[in-house]
């Protein structure tokens, strides 16, 4: 090989070297600016006299009075999971365990089997998969992945992109305000959901406000506060699960 062929391939890997450093520091930025919790999501992850929440390996379990039910739950994507904990205390106190999954890089998408480790450790008669937004199509793709496990799949501003087992069942709810979902895809992949599938839209509720998180980048504006949202979030799964 001569100098000339030596330095045109010293040159090339010099330039893919600078491409991979600079995709790597650009990677580095996306994953590092994220939505973090809230002050009233810090609160609801204390425990007190007659509710336990459990900082646990893959993220948190919240302990209600319930024994038979639990519901594994994978948060938005670049959202801290600490923001869902008012909404899924909310739902534990009315009878259903919850467990919050803490995802590589706040990413369910590199933590679509976080749910194996939860399920192996702790002993329910009914298993729930649920998420918001990229973690609710998350849930979706483990509960099409281990449909004789769980009993159902409840979706938050999501949709499912695997067939969910028509021997499963199905939630989904989003507000009306929701500017974050691509509506195109979520009607698309209704051909997903198992027969037994309810659909409930929140009037005056957007994408954010399953989580206290601050306003999201592109989200329409709420017509009801993140309290109502929630309550009314709550008594639809409450129903679901009854």
């Amino acid at each position: 090989m001569n100098n000339k062929a030596k330095k045109t391939i010293k040159v090339i890997l010099i330039v893919i070297a600078a491409i991979i450093v600079a995709f790597l520091g650009v990677a580095i930025v996306y994953l590092s600016i994220y939505y973090h919790a809230g002050d009233r999501a810090l609160e609801a992850l204390k425990s007190d006299d007659l509710f336990v929440v459990e900082e646990i390996s893959s993220g948190y379990l919240f302990d209600g009075p319930g024994t038979e039910k639990a519901i594994i739950f994978y948060p938005g994507a670049k959202v801290e999971e600490k923001a869902y904990a008012p909404l899924l205390r909310k739902i534990a106190e009315e009878g259903t365990d919850v467990f919050l999954v803490s995802m590589p890089f706040r990413l369910a998408v590199f933590g679509v089997n976080k749910a194996d480790s939860i399920r192996s450790a702790y002993d329910y008669k009914e298993w729930y998969m649920a998420g918001h937004s990229m973690g609710g199509a998350m849930a979706a793709v483990y509960e099409a992945k281990h449909e004789a496990e769980y009993d159902g799949v409840i979706l938050l501003a999501a949709f499912a992109t695997k067939k969910i087992s028509d021997n499963d069942r199905l939630l989904s709810i989003y507000g009306s305000n929701d500017n974050v979902i691509d509506a195109g895809k979520y009607n698309e992949n209704k051909k997903n959901w198992p027969k037994e599938s309810s659909e409930y839209v929140i009037q005056g509720g957007n994408h954010a406000q399953f989580g206290d998180y601050g306003i999201q980048k592109g989200d329409g504006d709420a017509e009801i506060s993140w309290e109502e949202q929630q309550r009314i979030t709550v008594d639809y799964v409450k129903m679901f699960l009854e």
